[in-house]
């Protein structure tokens, strides 16, 4: 059951990035204003424990609001890594490091070991999420490399910050999803799904109270809410956020069901419904959304769909 949950978990979520992409390079070019509205909406997740009521120990809230804290200080990241590149090339950069910090949290902290199958499908499938993600394959000659080294090791050129940028919060993105998602399934482990779900939203909510304390953040936000723009973009932004509200709950869901490191490597199929996404967008509006189409690159990504699927079977 947890494998096609997080598989359309992740088709949802493809179609959520490629909407927050163009909303943060069109719309709101902060990653703290839109993780304020993205984060402000936790709130109406209370509604959920009608269907189940719980009311955690002092001790569970503490790392329940702990939890949600840490998703919104993910986000910051994770915006800030999405607005300075496309999302066919944030996505898998993220998705190809959470499963690797997974699979190391959940030996550490967890307790948790993959059986030879799953280890061979984990392999596999982040291989192929790889293929999927990269632009295209290159051998680059040494002195190529020795250059690259050096400018890394020594003065970066000012033309390669954007970059060194992207790849920091791409990293610290990854690091703190992956320690989202092994906190939530320690939290799933001892309390109700539902219950725990919605106390964690509120330190969410909490959090984002916490960036109005922040004086220049708060006027961003101002700023951003008085914008006469802003009413024509509400409805488009609120659709995105009920879908992504529903991926977001379905992935929990899964985490709850089973084991986090394979969930995460599983974005492998993200990747292949991203690049459909985008492909489809492209050819449709090439104004707004550009993506490489070359032979090579078609016939890389297509090498990576297979190896997915394998692992996908493996995993089945």
């Amino acid at each position: 059951m947890w494998l096609f949950v997080a598989i359309g978990s992740y088709f949802i979520n493809a179609g959520v990035y490629v909407a927050d992409k163009f909303l943060l390079s069109k719309r709101i070019h902060s990653s703290i204003v839109y993780a304020f509205y993205v984060g402000i909406w936790s709130i109406f997740n209370f509604v959920i424990l009608i269907f189940d009521p719980f009311v955690p120990t002092l001790k569970w809230l503490a790392i329940d609001l702990s939890a949600g804290a840490l998703f919104l200080f993910t986000m910051v990241f994770w915006y800030k890594a999405l607005h300075q590149s496309e999302a066919t090339r944030v996505v898998p950069i993220v998705g190809s490091l959470v499963p690797m910090f997974s699979l190391l949290f959940s030996t550490i902290f967890l307790g948790i070991s993959l059986t030879k199958q799953e280890a061979v499908a984990f392999a596999i499938l982040a291989l192929g999420g790889a293929l999927i993600s990269v632009r295209r394959t290159k051998l680059y000659l040494p002195s190529w490399v020795f250059r690259r080294v050096h400018e890394i090791l020594g003065s970066i050129h000012a033309r390669y910050r954007p970059t060194q940028r992207l790849i920091q919060n791409s990293i610290i993105s990854s690091f703190f999803f992956a320690a989202y998602y092994i906190l939530m399934k320690y939290i799933y482990v001892h309390q109700p799904f539902i219950g725990s779900f919605v106390w964690s939203r509120l330190g969410t909510f909490l959090a984002v109270l916490a960036i109005l304390l922040v004086p220049k953040w708060r006027q961003a936000i101002i700023a951003y809410r008085h914008d006469s723009s802003r009413q024509t973009n509400i409805f488009f932004f609120l659709a995105v956020r009920i879908a992504a509200a529903i991926a977001f709950i379905g992935l929990n869901w899964a985490i709850s069901l089973g084991e986090v490191a394979m969930i995460n490597v599983l974005q492998g199929t993200q990747y292949l419904f991203l690049l459909i996404i985008v492909l489809i967008l492209s050819v449709r509006y090439p104004k707004i959304y550009k993506e490489e189409l070359g032979g090579d690159v078609m016939f890389q990504k297509i090498a990576g769909v297979i190896l997915v699927s394998l692992g996908l079977y493996l995993l089945v």
